[in-house]
C-alpha cells in the first residue's frame, strides 16, 4: 500500500513565539557603539542612533523598545559596556524579540564574548540582525558566519592595538611625554601637550617634600593634608599614604620622565602590569620645568629607601623616631608611655630591644633629650667657622659625580649592544641549524656580559644618588649652621631635623650626637 504524508503547518511564529496569525508586533531594539570620543566618531555615533531609531519606528510590524548605546567604549570586552549589558539583561528578561545593530564588530570584537552572548540570546528567543553582513542569528548559517566575522573583528582589534602600541612606543623613543593631567598634581597640559607648572598645585607638592625632609612620614603627611582640607590629585577629601608616596617618588617633579612604567599584556582584557624589563623603557632628562630641585628629589629617594621593612627600619612617627640609637645593641629607641591613665603620665624613649641579649641602656624623657641637643648645638656654634671653612674646601670635589655619570652612560650603551646581540643570537638559532653546545656557550657568555654591566650600572646609579643626596644634606646643614645664633637656649625642631643624623646612647653620662656632616659631639 502506498504511504500518504500530510503536512501539518507550523502555527507558532519562531520570531514572536505567538500564533502565526497573531497580529502581535515584534519587539525590536537597536544598539549603537563607537570606541573613541573623537569628533568623527561622535558624528558616527549620532548617525547610528538616529538611523536605527527611525528605521525601527518606520516598520508597522515592529514595536520600538529602546535604543541602547555605548559611547567611547571598546568592544574587546563586555565588562564596562553599560548600555550593552543593560540591553542583554532586558532581552533575557523577555522584553526584546530582535536586536538590530550595524555590524558584528559594533556588537563585539571578542569572538568568545560574541558567540556566548548570541547563543544565550538565541536560547531565550531573542534574535540578532547584523545589517552590514546581512546575518540573522536564527538562520541556520548564522552562527558559522558570526564565528568567521567575529574572528575577523577580533584580529582587526589586535592589529589596531599593535599599531597603537607601536605608535606609543615610537613617541616614547622620541622622548614625547604624556601624563593623566586630570589626576596629576602640579602640572597642566600646555599648548603642545607638554607639562606646564600649575603654581597653586606646585605649592602643595613642595609642601609634601618639605614635610618629608623635616622627618614626617607619608602617613603623617597624608593626615596633615587631610586636616588642612587640601584635595587629593583625584579631587577626594581624604589623602592616603600611597598617594603621598607616589608623589615623593615620581621623577617628573624634578623635570625628568621615565616612560613605559607599565604596559598592556592583553589587548582583549586591557590588563596592565608594571614593566619589570619585559619591554623597553625610556628616560628623558630635562623634559620640562622642575617643581622640586633634582638634588632635593635625590635626597628624598635615599630617605625613602631607608624606610624598607626590617628590624631597624626608619620611622617618622616623631621627630625622635629613628634618630636615637642604642650604643649597646645598635637598635633604635622607641617611645613608651608611663602612667598613661593618671596625672603622672610621661613619655619616655628607650631601646626597642631593652633587656634582650643583655642590652640595658638607660631611658630618657623628651625634655632631657632636648636639653642635651641644646648643649650639643652650643658646642657646634663654637666650632662654626672651622666647619664652614672645611666644607668650602671640599665642596667642589667631594660630591663630584662627573666620572660616575660618564661611566654610567658607557654601561648603558654596553647593555643596549649586548641586548641586541642576544636577540640576534636567539633569532639566528631559530632560523639556522647550529651546534647547540656552541650556541649555548655563546649565549651564556653574552648573558654573563649583560649581568656584569647591569650589576655595575646599578651600583654606580646608587653611588650617584647617594652623592647627590649627601651634597643636598650638606648644603642644608651649612645653611643651618650659618644661621645659628652664638648662644642657643631653646629647642628648635627644624634645627634638630636639619642638623642631627642620629644620637648614640651609651650611658647616662656618655651620649654622642652624630651630625649630618659626620662631626661627633659628645655630651
Amino acid at each position: 500500500m502506498a504511504k500518504s504524508v500530510t503536512t501539518i503547518p507550523a502555527t507558532i511564529s519562531k520570531y514572536t513565539a505567538k500564533p502565526i496569525n497573531s497580529k502581535k508586533k515584534r519587539r525590536v531594539a537597536g544598539y549603537a557603539r563607537v570606541s573613541t570620543d573623537m569628533e568623527d566618531q561622535q558624528t558616527s555615533y549620532a548617525a547610528q542612533c538616529d538611523y536605527y531609531t527611525n528605521y525601527i519606528q518606520s516598520r508597522e510590524d515592529w514595536e520600538f523598545v529602546s535604543l541602547y548605546s555605548d559611547e567611547g567604549i571598546s568592544a574587546t570586552s563586555t565588562t564596562h559596556r553599560d548600555g550593552f549589558n543593560r540591553m542583554i539583561a532586558d532581552a533575557l528578561a523577555g522584553k526584546i524579540d530582535l536586536i538590530i545593530t550595524k555590524s558584528v564588530s559594533r556588537f563585539a570584537r571578542n569572538t568568545v564574548d560574541s558567540l556566548s552572548t548570541i547563543r544565550k540570546l538565541k536560547e531565550n528567543g531573542t534574535e540578532c540582525y547584523f545589517e552590514k553582513e546581512n546575518i540573522w542569528t536564527f538562520d541556520s548559517k548564522g552562527e558559522l558566519l558570526i564565528t568567521i566575522m567575529s574572528s575577523l573583528a577580533q584580529e582587526e582589534s589586535r592589529s589596531i592595538s599593535e599599531n597603537c602600541t607601536w605608535g606609543m612606543r615610537k613617541r616614547f623613543a622620541d622622548g614625547k611625554v604624556s601624563v593623566p593631567f586630570g589626576r596629576f598634581l602640579g602640572y597642566d597640559r600646555g599648548e603642545n601637550g607638554n607639562l606646564v607648572v600649575n603654581e597653586e598645585q606646585a605649592k602643595i607638592v613642595r609642601k609634601i617634600y618639605g614635610l618629608f625632609l623635616q622627618g614626617k612620614s607619608p602617613y603623617v603627611i597624608a593626615k596633615h593634608l587631610t586636616a588642612e582640607g587640601i584635595p587629593t590629585p583625584g579631587g577626594k577629601k581624604v589623602w592616603g599614604k600611597a598617594v603621598v608616596q607616589s608623589i615623593l617618588t615620581n621623577e617628573k617633579y624634578k623635570g625628568d620622565a621615565l616612560l613605559q612604567k607599565v604596559y598592556t599584556t592583553d589587548f582583549l582584557t586591557k590588563k596592565k602590569k608594571p614593566n619589570e624589563g619585559e619591554v623597553p623603557q625610556y628616560y628623558v632628562e630635562g623634559n620640562h620645568e622642575a617643581i622640586i630641585e633634582p638634588s632635593v628629589f635625590d635626597t628624598v629617594q635615599v630617605m625613602m629607601q631607608s624606610r624598607v621593612p626590617g628590624k631597624n627600619r626608619a620611622s617618622s612617627v616623631s621627630i625622635f623616631s629613628s634618630r636615637i640609637k642604642c650604643g649597646c645593641c645598635g637598635s633604635w629607641y622607641g617611645s613608651k608611655v608611663w602612667h598613661s591613665n593618671d596625672k603622672y603620665r610621661k613619655v619616655i624613649w628607650q631601646c626597642n630591644h631593652k633587656f634582650k641579649d643583655g642590652c640595658n641602656t638607660p631611658h630618657f624623657d623628651e625634655n632631657t633629650i632636648k636639653e642635651m641637643f641644646i648643649k650639643a648645638m652650643n658646642i657646634l656654634a663654637g666650632q662654626r667657622d672651622g666647619i664652614i671653612g672645611a666644607y668650602e674646601e671640599i665642596e667642589q670635589t667631594a660630591f663630584d659625580t662627573t666620572n660616575l655619570e660618564s661611566r654610567q652612560k658607557e654601561l648603558q650603551a654596553e647593555m643596549n649592544v649586548v641586548v641586541e646581540l642576544i636577540e640576534h643570537s636567539i633569532a639566528d638559532n631559530a632560523r639556522v641549524a647550529q651546534n647547540q653546545d656552541d650556541y649555548e656557550n655563546h649565549y651564556n657568555s653574552l648573558t654573563e656580559r649583560f649581568d656584569t654591566a647591569k650589576g655595575e650600572l646599578e651600583k654606580i646609579g646608587q653611588s650617584i644618588l647617594e652623592k647627590q643626596a649627601q651634597r643636598e644634606m650638606m648644603k642644608k646643614f651649612i645653611t643651618e649652621v650659618k644661621a645659628m645664633p652664638d648662644i642657643i637656649s631653646i629647642f628648635d625642631e627644624d634645627s634638630w631635623c636639619a642638623l642631627v643624623d642620629y644620637v648614640t646612647i651609651n650611658s647616662t653620662t656618655d651620649v654622642v650626637f652624630t651630625m649630618k656632616n659626620g662631626l661627633e659631639i659628645r655630651i
